[in-house]
Parts: C-alpha cells; sequence; structure tokens
C-alpha cells in the first residue's frame, strides 16, 4: 500500500505543478482559471487520496477522504466564479478564442422564432 500511496501523491504534486504552468504560461484569464481549477480539483484529490493510503488511523484517513470530497464539489464552483467575475469585469479572451458563451444574445429579429419560456414555463410560440 505504501507505493500505491506514494504514486499517487507523486501524481497529484505532478498535477498541480501542470496546473501552475498553465497559470504562467497560458494567453488569458479564463484559460488560466481554467488551468488552475482542474490542476487543484485533481492534483490535490490525488495528493489527498496519498495521504489518506500513508496515513495510519481511521481519524486521520476519514478526514482526509472528507477534504478531497469537498475539493471536488467545491473547486469546479470556484473556477466558475472567478470566470464569471472576469467576464463580468471585462477581461479580454485570447484572441484565438472562438466562442464566448456568457455573451448576451443578439437581439431577435422580428419573424424569427424565440427559444424563450413564457410565463407557465412552456416554449413561447415564434
Amino acid at each position: 500500500m505504501g507505493a500505491v500511496g506514494q504514486l499517487l501523491v507523486v501524481l497529484g504534486v505532478a498535477l498541480v505543478a501542470v496546473g501552475a504552468l498553465g497559470l504562467l504560461r497560458l494567453p488569458d484569464t479564463y484559460l488560466r482559471a481554467n488551468a488552475v481549477t482542474k490542476a487543484a480539483a485533481l492534483g490535490l484529490v490525488l495528493l489527498l487520496l496519498g495521504a489518506a493510503v500513508l496515513v495510519p488511523g481511521v481519524e486521520a484517513t476519514a478526514v482526509l477522504l472528507v477534504a478531497a470530497a469537498l475539493q471536488l464539489f467545491t473547486v469546479p464552483v470556484a473556477g466558475y466564479a472567478v470566470g464569471v467575475a472576469a467576464h463580468r469585469s471585462g477581461a479580454p479572451f485570447d484572441p484565438r478564442t472562438q466562442r464566448d458563451d456568457l455573451r448576451p444574445a443578439s437581439p431577435q429579429r422580428e419573424g424569427e422564432p424565440s427559444l424563450e419560456l413564457d410565463d407557465d414555463g412552456g416554449g413561447a410560440p415564434g
């Protein structure tokens, strides 16, 4: 079990290091936030799982597993919040970025079908 724990710790540290490299090398705020979010979520979880395997005692293992679960649930939400805040503050996109999913939709032209919901939750006709 010691070798498995050590392997998990090394993989976790490697993922966090790749995330740090992405933070330095990627061109815009959105890509940097994405790299750090993935590295923190996966790298830290692997590190915590490796520590849970290596540390003796049920209590310590339980605490490390709870911390890993919390990382899996909270880090993606935090990364999304950072991305939305950057978008709302007007942080520029890299010119190679092809999509902006948070950009407001263009105004609807007369006669085009609408995708918005009406008051009763159903689709509004045309």
